[in-house]
């Protein structure tokens, strides 16, 4: 594609089309722009149509945003993968994007960037050396568009510095930073702080350079997060004395009217205590000097900050600051006294403690929020978790007595909201969330709290101030508490007894029919995770026989949950159904027509936008569920699945709905395989799933993989005669090339060899062999030695160990003896897997005691083999990689395609190609030894007892007496 007037006016009109409200016309356009990103010139053709200053702004965003995800999908190379830009438009894009960045409006500027930042993360520096001193000479232009640029361009590189694990790439890349950007920053900041005094009262110029001091600020805490840099340990001085100035000060024309959205001085004051809160953590002894100034200027801000939202995460941040110094053994001394704790207690985390209108309002109109802050862990930035962080800090070295404070708290409140619980219910609602939060005093995502404090006695409260709130029959009557009590016993599940959980399973039944969106969300939740809970004995504590008699109504109200307004596509509703399912299993057969009516409705809604990949997921678990358990003792059920699903999935492949089509595949698999044989509708399809088009997405290959190996198991015959055998081994081929993908390669390749008629694969096994063989030269990995290791040994159980050795040396003459050499012999220790491991043992027995070349040709080798498989039953296995192996794990691919999730509940059976004639691997080997040496009398003991070290002598001794026989 060329740079031209032509090219340029065609991509503004398709990406103007990317922005129809027409689905079709939108889709079309995505798909052509999908089909030209791998062809020349189409990112510098982006580039050009979104810095013409003439063209339509919404055509311009659309190219940087269009632009953005390009250089996220296909900036990095991966291996086995196409290259979807070319090094001179690599190179070109390097040449221009920092200018054209910082030419740019804020709004398409801060698209660049982040492009910026996503090709620094791969090229920066070895293959952007530049990079740095371009955005350092930037600096100096005294233009604060151009600066704040470049500082959002650096924070969003380095701040990757926070996260990453230490090793001496990473110090060596900080190091270089260092060199290069301290000082400028710190010149930068220096003067930046000169200004604002100057500016103090230009309104626009304050607004400007207090965003460039948070982005300084910003850029402070990613250089100084590893370690302390002798950089700035050196010029403490001079950044503590201007952060404890901007703590301090206020300016009035920074103060904004808006009590929700944080301003420049609140984002600036509150990125300042993260900074100080770090170097209070991690660096305490060269911070101890500053300590005591910022901890009185913290503790002032804190008494003096108002209640309202845009406040939320400065005071967040400075109470994790106080719990920082906290938690400190030298620190100690700051808050020993009684009366420090209790100002403490009284004046910081009471008050940040309570449930606020705004707390009410986003509990009412953004259900979805007030979840995700409250009980998915996400609430680092809000003032109840900071509250709660810094009473654990104090617990550390002061437990006693902040107990007794808060328990004296605890009484107080619920004394209040007993007087009228009309009037104060946010008392116990407080009372509730400090129990909740400092009662629990370590605990996990599966199991809840694991060990309590002694603020309560967590059954004691349960009776006397929760159960009543989930009793109560009016499930829509104060929703907060009721959401309250819930999350206590969620919180404390594995403290209470059965008999309290059992009880309260009714109660959460009632309780999914709360108008309340949070409430029927926390009961989902909560039924779902009680049924997880077991026993000591490892029995369910919540047993089927318990939830029998309620079955029907939580069904009921847990579908009629997914019918309320906001919660059509709840993950915690059908997380439920999905568990609920899982663990009633036959009970649910007579509902199943029903569940899977609603589940097939909520499907077809979805797809049309899928946008959920939590419910989504659960959705399709829950359908293989009810697979599983309407086909276990029926499988011509399937059929009636089938029905119900087919049209759907259907709809779902013509559409390409790409989220959706891997779980497709996946159920497909599961019907398919509860066949006998492959009926004629899958058979119909079979040659679409062959399409090159459909292997491209990554996330479609490991079910397409496995949907093959039950096309391969239940049609063979078929597939044969339809002459599809060459195009199914041209999908092997493509995966065996690939270093990420020659796993599944492996897989489908066994499944072919252990179900397909020998006569009708022997034309092409040559190929196969010779395809592996090819690749084991070019590019030798430790993956693909275990898969071309356990290949082999499948083939010679499958075709006989006299095929296999025939079948190499066919290749080559005496290649065989090479593969023992290099191969068998050093390398099959590292295979793993139980199947895998057995399959080699098999194998190896095989070539040793059923194969006349092994006695012959291969003599020599004879011994080694046995040793090497003596070694596999009994050695450790040897998950060494060489120091120079380089290849592509699964998780390192790139994650933009759909990424596979796997179903737990539709997951493959792991078969066995002996059907159950080898039940003991080791005793074959014996009995397998001892047929051999009745054949050649006298021959085995002599090669065993001079060859075989002592060791192994003796396993191999061991097997023989539980097999009952001796060498003859």
């Amino acid at each position: 594609m060329e740079v031209n007037d032509g090219n340029l006016q065609a991509l503004a009109t398709y990406l103007q089309q990317t922005l129809s409200t027409d689905l079709t016309q939108r889709k079309t356009a995505e798909k052509y722009l999908e089909s030209v990103e791998g062809t020349q010139n189409y990112a510098i053709l982006l580039l050009t149509l979104l810095s013409k200053a003439d063209a339509d702004v919404n055509i311009r965003i659309s190219a940087a945003i269009t632009f953005k995800n390009f250089i996220k999908r296909n900036w990095r190379v991966v291996e086995d993968q196409a290259n979807k830009i070319c090094e001179p438009d690599r190179n070109t894009i390097k040449d221009q994007i920092v200018d054209l960045m910082l030419s740019m409006p804020e709004n398409l500027q801060r698209q660049l960037s982040d492009a910026i930042s996503i090709i620094g993360r791969e090229d920066f520096p070895a293959k952007w050396p530049n990079l740095l001193p371009q955005l350092v000479k930037k600096l100096e232009v005294g233009d604060f568009h151009i600066i704040n640029g470049v500082l959002r361009t650096v924070h969003s590189l380095f701040k990757r510095y926070r996260h990453e694990f230490k090793s001496q790439e990473l110090w060596t890349e900080i190091k270089l930073v260092l060199d290069t950007f301290a000082a400028p920053l710190t010149d930068l900041f220096n003067k930046t702080m000169e200004l604002a005094k100057t500016h103090a009262n230009d309104p626009v110029a304050i607004k400007i350079l207090y965003n460039s001091l948070a982005l300084i600020c910003k850029v402070f805490y990613s250089l100084n997060f590893q370690d302390l840099p002798e950089y700035f340990e050196d010029n403490m001085q001079t950044w503590m004395a201007h952060f404890h100035t901007l703590l301090v000060d206020e300016n009035k024309l920074l103060v904004t009217n808006d009590e929700d959205e944080a301003g420049p001085l609140e984002l600036l004051k509150s990125q300042i205590c993260d900074n100080v809160a770090m170097y209070a953590q991690k660096y305490d002894e060269e911070f101890q000097q500053f300590l005591p100034d910022f901890v009185k200027a913290i503790w002032n801000l804190l008494v003096t900050t108002g209640p309202q939202v845009k406040f939320d995460i400065l005071v967040s941040n400075a109470i994790q600051f106080l719990a920082s110094v906290a938690e400190r053994q030298h620190y100690k001394q700051l808050f020993e006294s009684q009366d420090t704790l209790t100002s403490i207690c009284e004046k910081v985390v009471v008050p940040n403690m309570e449930f606020r209108e705004a707390d009410g309002d986003l509990f009412e109109f953004n259900p979805e929020e007030y979840i995700r802050k409250d009980i998915e862990g996400s609430d680092f930035d809000t003032r109840r978790r900071s509250a709660c962080d810094l009473v654990k800090a104090l617990c550390r070295f002061f437990e006693e007595p902040v107990t007794h404070i808060f328990s004296a708290y605890v009484t107080q409140m619920l004394q209040e909201y007993t007087k009228s619980p009309s009037t104060h219910w946010k008392n116990k609602d407080s009372a509730i969330f400090l129990v909740t939060s400092l009662a629990a005093k370590s605990k996990t995502q599966k199991h809840g709290t694991t060990e309590v404090r002694e603020l309560v006695n967590v059954v004691d409260f349960f009776r006397a101030n929760i159960a009543a709130d989930l009793q109560s029959p009016n499930v829509n009557e104060f929703p907060v508490l009721k959401a309250d009590a819930i999350k206590y016993l969620i919180t404390f599940r594995n403290m209470l007894p059965a008999d309290v959980i059992n009880a309260a399973l009714p109660c959460l039944i009632a309780l999914l029919k709360s108008e309340s969106t949070v409430v029927h969300t926390y009961a989902a939740l909560a039924i779902e995770r009680i049924f997880t809970v077991r026993l000591p004995n490892g029995q369910p504590a919540v047993p089927a026989e318990t939830v029998k008699p309620h079955v029907e109504a939580l069904l009921t109200n847990l579908f009629g949950a997914l019918e309320m307004s906001g919660s059509e596509e709840n993950e915690y509703v059908m997380k439920a159904i999905m568990r609920s399912l899982s663990l009633m299993k036959e009970e649910m057969v007579p509902y199943l027509k029903i569940i899977l009516g609603h589940l097939k409705l909520k499907l077809i809604l979805v797809a049309k936008n899928p946008s959920k990949p939590h419910f989504n997921h659960y959705l399709f678990e829950a359908m293989s569920l009810s697979i599983r358990v309407g086909c276990k003792s029926n499988p011509t059920e399937v059929t009636a699945f089938e029905t119900e699903l087919f049209p759907p999935f259907q709809e779902i492949l013509t559409t390409d709905v790409q989220e959706f089509i891997p779980y497709v595949f996946q159920i497909m698999s599961l019907m398919l395989e509860l066949h006998k044989d492959c009926p004629e509708p899958y058979m119909a399809m079979f040659p679409f799933l062959l399409a090159p088009i459909l292997w491209e997405r990554l996330g479609n290959i490991p079910p397409l993989v496995r949907l093959l190996q039950a096309f391969v198991e239940k049609g063979s015959a078929q597939i044969v005669a339809s002459d599809k055998v060459t195009p199914l081994l041209g999908v092997f081929q493509k995966l065996i090339a690939s270093k990420a993908n020659d796993h599944h390669g492996f897989y489908l390749i066994q499944t072919v060899v252990e179900h397909m008629n020998g006569a009708a694969l022997q034309p092409y096994m040559k190929q196969v062999f010779t395809l592996l063989f090819q690749r084991l030269m070019s590019s030798k990995t430790t993956k693909f030695i275990k898969g071309i290791l356990v290949f082999f040994c499948l083939y010679a159980v499958k075709h006989g160990a006299p095929a296999l050795v025939k079948m190499v040396d066919d290749i080559q003459p005496k290649m065989f003896g090479m593969v023992l050499e290099k191969l068998y012999v050093p390398e099959v220790q590292k295979v793993s897997g139980g199947m895998e491991k057995k399959i080699c043992q098999v194998g190896m027995t095989k070539l040793l005691t059923e194969c006349p070349p092994m006695l012959n040709d291969y003599k020599n080798f004879w011994v080694p083999l046995l040793q090497a498989l003596i070694g596999l039953f009994e050695l450790p296995e040897d998950d060494s990689v060489p120091d120079d192996e380089h290849f592509i794990e699964i998780e390192d691919t790139p994650g933009y395609q759909t990424a596979y999730s796997q179903l737990a509940f539709a997951g493959k059976h792991e078969t066995d190609p002996f059907h159950g004639a080898v039940p003991n691997a080791k005793v074959f080997l014996a009995q397998s030894l001892f047929t051999l040496s009745r054949a050649h009398p006298g021959q085995l003991p002599g090669m065993i007892s001079t060859g075989l070290d002592a060791t192994a002598a003796q396993f191999l001794q061991g097997y023989m007496h539980e097999a009952k026989v001796t060498l003859a």
